[in-house]
């Protein structure tokens, strides 16, 4: 996957815990828990507008592209190239 999520980022930069923006933004704690730890295949535009609602800052500032070369962990904990030689 070539697109990382740096919620776990901005929650720190802003002082906020899993647990008050889950209840802030009406998301399960399992589920945020996955775009925290960039464990998600998908995001919903209202998930992304709810986030940055409440972190208040722009969907720039949550997304960000990663060369798929770079190693990045995908949806299954494995890095890319890892998960390229499997296939």
């Amino acid at each position: 996957m070539a697109i990382r999520l740096k919620l776990d980022e901005m929650m720190k930069k802003r002082g906020k815990g899993l647990t008050e923006l889950a209840g802030e933004i009406d998301i399960t704690l399992a589920n945020l828990s996955i775009l925290k730890n960039n464990k998600a295949r998908a995001v919903r535009f209202s998930t992304l507008a709810a986030l940055c609602r409440a972190l208040k800052c722009q969907p720039g500032d949550l997304l960000e592209y990663v060369e798929e070369t770079e190693g990045i962990e995908g949806t299954d904990g494995k890095d890319n190239e890892s998960a390229a030689r499997e296939e």
